[in-house]
C-alpha cells in the first residue's frame, strides 16, 4: 500500500509550500531522498563513534602511545664535558661552540656553550629570545645598550648568572683570559647587529 503525505500533515511539504511556488513531485523525493540519505550518514557515524571509545582495547592503546611519547620526550640527557664536539662559532668569529641540548633551527629548549678567545668583543646586538648565561671560566664582561662601551658594564666572574630579555641591545667582551660561558635559552636561536656593518656575517 503505497500513503501519499500532503501539505496539511507532511512538514517537509508545508515548508517547500512556504515559498513562492509548490514543488513538482520529482523535487519533493529528491528532497526527501536526500533528508533520508544524511540521516543514514548521522547514524552510522554515531555508531562508528560509539564503537571506536566504547571499546576499551582501542582506547587503552591510545593511551599507552601518548605515555610513551611522553616519556620519550621526558626522557632524561646526560652531557659530559668530554663528551662535547667544538666547531668553529657561525657568528663570532675566533670563538668556539658547543651545542650540549636541542636543535638551533626548533622551537625547543636550547643550551650552548660557547669559548671565547682573550681580549674579545662582541658589538651590540639583539637575541629574539630571552636568556640565561653563566660564566664558566675566564672574566666575562657584560652591558647593556645600542653602543659599546665597556665603562657602562662589568666584569663577571665563574659561577655568576646574568638574564638578558630578548630584543634587549647588549655587548659582550673578555678580559686576558680564554673565557666560556653556558647559554640557556628557547630556540629557534637569531642575532641581529644594532649596526649592520658590525655583523662578521657580513664580511
Amino acid at each position: 500500500m503505497i500513503v501519499r503525505l500532503t501539505a496539511a500533515h507532511d512538514p517537509i511539504r508545508t515548508w517547500f509550500a512556504m515559498g513562492d511556488s509548490s514543488p513538482s513531485e520529482n523535487e519533493f523525493k529528491r528532497f526527501s531522498l536526500s533528508i533520508f540519505v544524511v540521516s543514514c550518514w548521522t547514524f552510522q557515524l554515531r555508531n562508528i563513534w560509539e564503537e571506536v571509545w566504547m571499546n576499551k582495547s582501542f582506547a587503552g592503546a591510545i593511551l599507552i602511545a601518548l605515555a610513551s611519547s611522553a616519556m620519550a620526550q621526558d626522557a632524561m640527557k646526560v652531557v659530559k664535558p668530554d663528551g662535547l664536539t667544538w666547531i668553529e662559532h657561525p657568528v663570532f668569529r675566533g670563538a668556539q661552540t658547543a651545542l650540549l641540548i636541542g636543535d638551533l633551527t626548533k622551537a625547543e629548549t636550547i643550551v650552548q656553550r660557547v669559548k671565547f678567545p682573550p681580549n674579545y668583543k662582541v658589538p651590540p646586538h639583539t637575541h629574539p629570545y630571552a636568556e640565561v648565561v653563566t660564566v664558566m671560566s675566564g672574566s666575562f664582561g657584560n652591558a647593556m645598550g645600542e653602543k659599546f662601551d665597556p665603562s657602562k658594564g662589568e666584569i663577571l666572574k665563574p659561577g655568576s648568572v646574568f638574564t638578558l630579555p630578548a630584543k634587549h641591545p647588549h655587548y659582550v667582551w673578555t678580559t686576558n683570559e680564554e673565557t666560556m660561558v653556558q647559554i640557556v635559552f628557547t630556540g629557534p636561536g637569531g642575532i641581529v647587529f644594532i649596526d649592520p656593518a658590525d655583523d662578521p656575517r657580513k664580511k
